[in-house]
């Protein structure tokens, strides 16, 4: 019985010593990524409404994938709009009437 003790106790005094600690590796930063530069001046890139909340607000009907663009399109409009008025009226802030 004791030899059998002795040789649990080498194996685990042996994977002990192999199971030491690793030292802890730096992370190199990854390379930040430079903006787009195929953007005009002037294009629309991204939309102002939101898509999901669109279409959660729409109850009976389906939404195309051109009605998004429509929208967006509408809205830009409208806040042009709402700011020349604002603007003429000799305010920097935009208020409901100016719609």
């Amino acid at each position: 019985m004791a030899a059998k003790k002795k040789a649990a106790k080498k194996v685990t005094k042996k994977a002990v010593k192999k199971a030491a600690p690793k030292k802890a590796v730096k992370k190199k930063a990854a390379p930040k990524k430079a903006a787009k530069k195929g953007a005009k001046k002037g294009k629309i890139t991204e939309l102002i409404i939101s898509k999901s909340r669109t279409k959660n607000a729409v109850a009976k009907c389906n939404v195309s994938g051109d009605f998004y663009g429509a929208l967006d399109a509408f809205v830009r409009d409208a806040i042009k709009a709402a700011e020349s008025r604002a603007t003429e009226n000799g305010r920097k802030t935009l208020r409901p009437q100016d719609l």
